[in-house]
């Protein structure tokens, strides 16, 4: 994939975001997304050698849309300045409509490679059965979290919009529950291109889903 042409590009539209400039370069879209759509579909593959859950889903479907939807936006841009995909077991991109743990990765006007791995903002009924999983598992919870690949890889969990109180219904003592006031469990790490793009991206991108994948495996045993 030609990702100098393609972070070019999204720069380019971030500072053009209307209709109009689209449809003059609606040519460059079309190869760098079918150049994407290589890139997923060859990414699916790899992580299917050691994940074969998601060896099933359709690359073309985990693909995120460009177009913003904007019905209940103040910002009126017609279009998003990233190009991104989630990758599942289930084929379904979004945690609202029961994806599950996603493999995603993005890459964005900035020249910025976002790798990650995990449930970002689940909803409220299966963030709480996570949450129960974690007490119920909470060996097999701290056995994941000490996992060398994903330490090396991410450090620890995300903390985004962590909440300062145990959530309703979980006491203060319980195992973990540091981890049990977060409303995501994800890990990601965030890489600038500008300066050096990797000769190969889909291999430094499956190097982060490969440390991803105990996190992702943890979730995938929780039950609703």
């Amino acid at each position: 994939m030609h990702t100098r042409d393609l972070i070019q590009f999204l720069a380019e539209l971030a500072e053009n975001n209307n209709r109009a400039w689209f449809v003059m370069n609606k040519p460059r879209y079309d190869i760098l997304r079918a150049e994407f759509l290589e890139l997923v579909t060859q990414l699916i593959a790899d992580i299917s050698k050691f994940d074969p859950a998601v060896a099933a889903c359709n690359p073309k479907k985990a693909m995120f849309r460009i177009n913003r939807d904007m019905r209940f936006s103040h910002d009126k841009s017609p279009y998003k300045t990233t190009f991104s995909a989630a990758i599942t077991a289930s084929g379904l991109k979004k945690p609202s409509q029961g994806g599950g743990p996603a493999y995603y990765f993005h890459v964005d006007a900035d020249g910025t490679l976002l790798v990650a791995g995990g449930e970002y903002m689940p909803p409220a009924d299966r963030l709480k059965a996570i949450r129960q999983s974690v007490i119920a598992d909470a060996a097999g919870f701290g056995k994941m979290l000490k996992n060398k690949k994903l330490k090396e890889g991410f450090g620890d969990l995300q903390d985004e919009g962590k909440l300062s109180r145990p959530p309703k219904g979980f006491d203060a003592d319980s195992p973990h529950i540091e981890y049990i006031k977060l409303k995501s469990f994800i890990v990601w790490k965030e890489t600038g291109l500008k300066k050096k793009i990797p000769e190969n991206i889909g291999k430094e991108v499956l190097a982060g889903f490969k440390n991803a994948y105990p996190l992702i495996s943890w979730l995938r045993q929780v039950k609703q």
